[in-house]
């Protein structure tokens, strides 16, 4: 495994990009392990010490040990339990053990047992040519969070502004289709679908909309034994998707007795949160089985806990008014060149209701929040389960088969509903500031009806079985089936239906559809502040909702050989080759009551995709341990290739090649050169066309209604990329550990919609022009004709909400292969551990600097930097601590910073300083206790001047605050 990995967090509290766990046999851990059997010994080391230890049953059966009590490295403590056994150990990668006997050569030790090396379809020794981070189970505890995936969002090289819950619910998120408010990994920040997310080297299902990433927010954190990152294209070995990088979470292996764990968060104004998992399992002389449950209960936090969230009106903070004229009490407008504008905003007196013309002000404006009261992290339930088996049959076989599933649900306040009122002299509460009979009245239902509602519930299945078989020769044959589901259901209510809403305004007659009577019930009045309206016909129009379910499957079959082909002076040339087979599928179903007296039923096609792959890797060592000389202790290549085989857009052929150099004892420089490609999601080649409304400022800051398309386009072509990485790891026998990358990532025919990508500019970026048709419905009879054609269709949601002249533009937003990006930058990591007797003091830095980030966003658009800009990685992101250890004891303490970066406008956004403190207490007897504190200044996130009136970028900072935590881990 690639030495480029994370030391334990024992030794070094959460450093994200140390070098290798030979640190981590250095600290000293607190033992507790009875005499008796050996394998019963050997499976509580690796429980107590957080590394795996793969030997075979035959290997220990009848062995004893004398037990172990008390702090030892686990180098020393494994040695202890070993001794007199006539076994022998090596670390064959960071934080992966093999037992051998004494007179077996190590090269020699047969093994039947799965190892998971991400980064590499070969097993083996030694480090990769493709940078990777690894967190084990130590570092992801010390962090403090309550997932694995809350952890990997933190990590430099990830970019949060898309993928998460926090930026679709703070408008932070272009990409949308995180429909089930998912936790996706966007390495580069080159897009949640483009880093490839695994469980064990498996995919999984997409989720959301288009089920174009993975949801690691599912997998039950307490079953994880490490999370390898992998930071370079690898569609070599993955395929589709593997273009920024590879996330794989490696659940454990095995696990013998119980373990519990309880975690309590609070933090500032909410989110409060509970984690509660349990884990049981037993191995014996062939086999093993274990099964994990977590539950987790998070409450959300909403806009009016933060006074930069609260109401829109940004000017205490030194940004602007973007409350809008959609308000509460409303305003009546006038529609030039599809722009609203005010000429009276209502101001009711003391009765709560405008009377008469005195209780309006020409000229002026009301405002409200587009978001008021809207939450910006959900209420979460969540419940996950993994469970695993092995079992040997005979001396060759060995088969295995895991399950997991997770179900999470969510709710949340949601927007209130904002629309245009169309209001005459027929219902009986019409006031007029200047003797006209009819008005259009800008309003928010925030005052009558408080946000809008949604709840949802997503459930992440998988299942696999398999097998390895020991060939001989040291061959292996590996296969197994798969299956991943992903399904997400939500429901949007207490939403305002604008045919309900156009009966009780009194625009025609009393709709024998509805059981609505307007002289009984009463007719809505919009000339109030929130409380001029009986409950009777705020049930009524309010009675609007939106139901939408989805699903994304994944099955695969899969057979992978692999050994050695010859001996060379330097080693055993090694080659592994491997066939799949894929099916995809994606459906969705929707129901609405938004628009219409009766519920509207939607189906979406079913799409369906199979996917034919074969793929190979080889391993050339040139200069291995029994030819190596002075400035030459090992240098290797490696070469990999790929092709898949499309049914819906043809095939595509990725190659890698890689070289490792060692000129020195501990040191290793790496290079790695391939393309990479990322296959058009089932929605974004086959979706219908459809419409539906937004508003876009032009250059005077008026907001134009426009309609917006949206949909699939069958000629997409997949995303290639071109990507190589080059540096150098060094590792010292003292622990101290320094490593520096550079990375350059290619991005051409990048799948993206430019208009939604850059909405708040599409009216005046010229690179956009191409996708923007202004239009004059009231001046031209063929705008008027095209615009009906939109909103007049089967669907259009805001159906009766806009008159057809208030249009002024139709922007495409569809799907198209346009953008190209260049994105290149240095990962930079750094421990030193300085001992002083029994304690250790450890230092470390981590890092991820961006150099260029450039990007076309349309083939004729000059290409331009946007590296620290809003909507995209910033030019840094780095984390420094130092942590003590003495005995049981330790404490830690770490220094977050985000860059400062810019605005479109140009406009400063300041770094993000946070600092984080760790307590540790080891007191033995199984157990161990964490004290957490992230933020400990309680630093508020960098103002931004937001569109949508959220006063911070969720991509760069988090409006969380101080959050407190305590974790306690039982072992028994």
């Amino acid at each position: 495994m690639n030495r480029l990995s994370f030391v334990s967090a024992s030794a070094v509290a959460a450093c994200l990009f140390a070098a290798s766990p030979p640190a981590c046999a250095q600290e000293a851990r607190v033992f507790n392990i009875p005499a008796g059997s050996l394998r019963d010994a050997l499976n509580l080391f690796a429980t107590q010490s957080d590394q795996q230890i793969l030997f075979s049953s035959d290997l220990v059966a009848g062995r004893r040990t004398p037990g172990l009590n008390g702090a030892y490295a686990p180098s020393a403590a494994l040695d202890r339990l070993l001794a007199g056994t006539g076994l022998v150990w090596r670390e064959t990668r960071p934080g992966v053990i093999f037992l051998g006997a004494t007179d077996v050569a190590a090269d020699e030790v047969t093994r039947l047992e799965e190892v998971i090396v991400t980064g590499s379809l070969l097993r083996g020794t030694g480090p990769l040519s493709s940078p990777v981070v690894v967190l084990d189970r130590d570092a992801l505890d010390r962090r403090g969070r309550g997932s694995v995936a809350e952890v990997l969002a933190d990590l430099p090289q990830n970019y949060a502004g898309s993928g998460t819950p926090g930026a679709v619910l703070g408008f932070a998120d272009p990409a949308g289709g995180n429909s089930a408010l998912a936790t996706g990994i966007n390495l580069r920040g080159l897009g949640v679908g483009s880093t490839l997310t695994l469980v064990n080297g498996r995919r999984l299902a997409g989720t959301g909309s288009r089920g174009a990433f993975a949801d690691a927010s599912a997998i039950p954190s307490a079953a994880v034994e490490r999370v390898d990152v992998l930071l370079d294209g690898a569609s070599a070995l993955y395929g589709s998707d593997a273009v920024a990088g590879v996330v794989n979470i490696v659940m454990r292996r095995e696990f013998d007795g119980q373990e519990s764990r309880l975690r309590l968060g609070a933090g500032q104004g909410g989110s409060e949160e509970v984690v509660v998992s349990h884990m049981a399992g037993r191995s014996w002389d062939s086999g093993a089985a274990y099964l994990a449950y977590e539950h987790q209960t998070a409450k959300g936090l909403n806009m009016l806990d933060r006074p930069y969230t609260a109401d829109g009106d940004l000017r205490p903070f030194g940004g602007t008014d973007r409350r809008g004229l959609f308000s509460s009490p409303g305003n009546i407008v006038a529609v030039s060149g599809g722009a609203f504008a005010s000429q009276w905003a209502i101001r009711p007196g003391a009765s709560g209701v405008a009377q008469g013309p005195g209780d309006f002000a020409a000229g002026q404006a009301n405002g409200t929040a587009l978001l008021s009261g809207a939450d910006l992290m959900p209420d979460v339930r969540r419940d996950s389960l993994y469970g695993r088996v092995r079992q040997s049959l005979g001396d060759r076989f060995e088969a295995s088969a895991d399950v997991r599933f997770s179900h999470r649900a969510y709710g949340l306040q949601n927007a209130p509903t904002s629309t245009v009122l169309t209001i005459t002299a027929a219902n009986p509460h019409f006031v007029t500031p200047n003797g006209s009979t009819q008005h259009l009245i800008a309003y928010s239902f925030y005052g009558d009806l408080g946000p809008t509602r949604k709840k949802g519930t997503s459930r992440s299945l998988g299942l696999t079985a398999g097998g390895a078989y020991d060939v001989g020769a040291g061959w292996s044959l590996d296969g197994y089936l798969g299956l991943a589901e992903e399904r997400g259901e939500s429901l949007v209510f207490k939403v305002v239906n604008s045919a309900y809403q156009a009966e009780a305004l009194g625009n025609g007659a009393d709709n024998p559809a509805t059981s609505y009577d307007r002289l009984r019930d009463g007719y809505f009045n919009p000339f109030g502040a929130g409380a001029a309206n009986d409950r009777a016909v705020l049930d009524f129009i309010s009675q609007g909702y939106s139901y939408k379910l989805e699903r994304s499957r994944t099955g695969s079959a899969n057979l992978l050989a692999s050994g050695p082909v010859l001996r060379l002076p330097g080693g055993d040339l090694d080659l592994a080759v491997g066939l799949q087979a894929r099916r995809e599928s994606l459906s969705s179903r929707a129901r609405n009551l938004t628009s219409t007296t009766t519920p509207r039923d939607v189906l979406q096609p079913h799409y369906e995709r199979t996917v034919l792959a074969a793929f190979a890797e080889v391993r050339l060592p040139i200069v291995g341990a029994d030819n190596a000389r002075k400035g030459l202790e090992r240098l290797e290549l490696t070469a990999a290739a790929r092709f898949e085989d499309y049914d819906d857009f043809g095939s595509t052929t990725n190659p890698k090649i890689g070289a490792v150099w060692s000129p020195a004892r501990g040191w290793n420089l790496r290079a790695s050169h391939g393309t990479s490609f990322r296959a058009p999601a089932l929605t974004q080649m086959f979706d219908a066309s459809a419409a539906t409304m937004t508003t876009v400022p032009r250059s005077d800051g008026l907001r134009i209604l426009s309609v917006y398309l949206y949909g699939g386009n069958p000629d997409l072509k997949p995303e290639t990329a071109t990507t190589w990485t080059a540096g150098f790891d060094y590792a010292a026998e003292g622990g101290a550990r320094f490593s520096l990358g550079y990375f350059d990532t290619r991005f051409s025919d990048r799948i993206n919609q430019p208009v939604n990508e850059n909405l708040q500019a599409v009216l005046t970026d010229p690179s956009l022009a191409p996708f923007v048709r202004l239009v004059d419905p009231a001046g031209s009879a063929a705008d008027l004709a095209l615009v009906r054609s939109f909103i007049e269709a089967p669907g259009f949601p805001a159906a009766g909400l806009y008159p057809p002249d208030a249009y002024g533009a139709i922007l495409d937003g569809r799907w198209v292969n346009a953008a190209s990006v260049d994105v290149s930058g240095l990962d930079f990591a750094a421990v030193y551990p300085v001992r002083f007797g029994e304690q250790e003091v450890a230092f470390d830095l981590s890092g991820s600097w961006l150099l260029a980030y450039d990007q076309q966003t349309t083939p004729a658009a000059p290409s331009l930097s946007v590296r620290g800009l809003i909507g995209y990685p910033s030019e840094l992101r780095s984390r420094a601590g130092v942590t003590w250890t003495r005995g049981e004891l330790s404490a830690g303490l770490n220094w977050s910073h985000v860059a400062a970066y810019e605005d479109r406008a140009g406009t400063r956004i300041d770094a993000w300083n946070t600092a984080d403190f760790q307590l540790g207490w080891d007191p033995g007897r199984g157990l161990r206790v964490l004290f957490n504190v992230q933020n400990l200044l309680d630093a508020d996130p960098p103002f931004y001047d937001a569109p949508s009136g959220v006063g911070f970028d969720p991509g760069g900072a988090n409006a969380l605050g101080r959050m407190v935590s305590l974790q306690l881990i039982k072992r028994w």
